[in-house]
This record gives structure tokens, sequence and C-alpha cells, in this order.
């Protein structure tokens, strides 16, 4: 039996602080309706200061877990794709493992920026076919902790938010992942960073706290290469699939901009209607966007058995990637 990884249960979560644009414009003294213009978000929720991000996480697990309806102890594996963990030492993933009451599940962290989440499915989807046991993947941030105060580029994207799936074997071909395609460009590391805090540069007492905050070099160039490389590896993936973009019902990409993920469907000649948009209400959580808007989109018009998804996502390092899913 050739097994596949098929999609059972989905679950998204966000803090209950929502910040409009109107409060960051009239702080950094913009324009009214500027950040709308610029990137397509109206508002982004926050996290208060008793929010956790293994609390985020569990949430949006366990409302992916109750869709899902398995019994959580045949769960085999938790994977959790954030660039903002609880600390730096241990993992989170145990952790919220254990909230969830998975007593029979491995639980790792996986730091992939944006594209964190299609690793993790991948990884996950593997997990499946050749184990035969259900496994949950979860993408949280708490980026509002890591935006830099006088640097509007990170102030007026970066939003908390997070999103849950849940796979289970299946001996439907039709199911799981069709095709995937995955990308680096080392060469574009600094772009966006954040400079202090790791082994290279460690904290220290003469760390400047602004050191520890998310940068973002060159804006054009970022917006640039994350379009190539969306672009690239979704005809990659395609391809592998043996499909065509008009086979695609639904295109899901990184929420980052909504100028960037516009211009990759026109390159893939995907029309509007079928590209899933959450950035105006939730904005960029970084990998999180990607499941919070497969759960978002399911509950507004549930995906049907088979329909053929494009996800595609590019972040810092440069890493990204695209995966073609059956659902």
């Amino acid at each position: 039996m050739n097994r596949t990884a098929r999609i059972i249960g989905l679950g998204h979560h966000v803090p209950a602080r929502r910040v409009e644009n109107a409060e960051i414009e009239a702080n950094f003294g913009m324009e009214a309706g500027w950040i709308e213009r610029r990137t397509g978000i109206r508002s982004r929720f926050w996290a208060e200061p008793g929010d956790t991000l293994s609390g985020l996480a569990t949430e949006a697990g366990d409302m992916a877990l109750k869709a899902a309806g398995i019994d959580r102890r045949d769960v085999g594996l938790l994977l959790l794709a954030t660039s903002t963990p609880d600390h730096l030492l241990p993992p989170s993933a145990p952790l919220v493992a254990h909230k969830l009451g998975l007593e029979r599940a491995g639980g790792v962290d996986l730091a992939g920026a944006c594209a964190g989440f299609l690793y993790a499915m991948s990884f996950a989807d593997g997990f499946v076919r050749l184990h035969g046991k259900p496994a949950i993947i979860i993408a949280a941030n708490l980026l509002s902790r890591r935006i830099h105060p006088t640097e509007r580029a990170s102030a007026v994207l970066f939003a908390d938010a997070a999103g849950a799936v849940v796979l289970a074997p299946s001996d439907d071909p039709g199911h799981g992942i069709l095709g995937a395609s995955f990308a680096s460009d080392g060469s574009a590391y600094g772009l966006i960073q954040i400079p202090a805090g790791g082994s290279n540069r460690p904290f220290a007492e003469e760390t400047d706290i602004l050191e520890t905050r998310m940068t973002i070099a060159n804006g054009r160039d970022v917006f640039a290469r994350a379009v190539e490389m969306m672009r690239g590896c979704s005809l990659e993936a395609l391809e592998a699939a043996g499909l065509s973009a008009s086979d695609i019902a639904r295109f899901v990409p990184h929420q980052a901009n909504a100028r960037i993920f516009d211009a990759v469907g026109k390159s893939l000649g995907i029309d509007d209607a079928r590209i899933v948009k959450t950035i105006a209400d939730y904005g960029n959580s970084s990998a999180a966007t990607i499941p919070l808007s497969l759960s978002v989109a399911h509950n507004a018009d549930p995906f049907r058995r088979h329909e053929k998804l494009l996800l595609a996502a590019a972040g810092a390092g440069l890493t990204g990637g695209a995966l073609v899913v059956g659902f």
C-alpha cells in the first residue's frame, strides 16, 4: 500500500489585542492609509504581557485536534515552526505537546522563518507515510516582541498568531503532498535578521537591546528575491505534481505583503479570486500565516475532497519553498 498523509484538522488562534493601522501610523507620524496602501494590512493582533508562544500554539493545536476528532494518544509527532520560542533552551514543542495531552508524541522546534511551516509540513508528511501515525504541525510566532521600535518596516508588518494542521494516514493517493520544491539563498543572509542573541553575538552586559530586535536591511531587495523564490519553487512543485496552475483551486501564500503574493499569483497565472488572503485582518506572523490562512479559509468555504492547493513562502535566510497539496 502506498500510504499518504491526509489533512483531517485545521486550527488557528490570535491574541485578544487587535491593533489598527491608525495606532502605528500615529506613532511614526505617517499619513492615514499609508500602511494599507503599501502592505495590504488593515490590522493585526499583538500579544499582551501574559501571553506566551506556547500558549498561543496550544490554542491553535487544540482547535485542530478537536476538528480532527482523533484520540490524542495516537498522535506520534508534534512539529513547532517558530522563530520566537518561549526560551532559547529548552525547545517549546515538548511543552506544547504536554499542554495538548499528546502523551506519546515526539516534539521538536523548527526555525525556518517564514517558510518554516512548509518545511514542517513536508517532514510531517514523510513521518505519517512511513510510520502510519497522525502528526500535528503548529506554526506560531510572537513577532510583536521582536519589532524594532524605530524601524518602520518591521513595525507595520509584524503580528502574532498561530495555525495548526493535523495529518493522518490514508490510502487515497489524492491526499497529501503531491509535489514539493525548496530553495535557499545564503547570499542574502543579512537582509532580514536579529543581529544579537545568537552564538555569533551572544548576550552581554553591553548588548544594546535594539540589537535583539528584527531589522530589514533592504525592503526592495527582499521583495524582488521573495517573488522570484516563491515563483520558482511554485513552478517546480507544480511540475513535480504533474499539474499546472490552472489545476490549482486555491493558492495559499505566505502573507508577507499583499504586493508580494499578488505579484507571485500574477506571474503564475493564478487569478485573484483563487488567492487566499488573510493579511488585511491578521498581518504578517511569519511561519504562522499559511496554516492560519488554511484554517480561516476552511471555516469560510470548506476545502473539498482532493481540492488542489498551492502553498508558497519565502523569508529570512533566505529560505523558501512551495508545496502542492491534495486536501
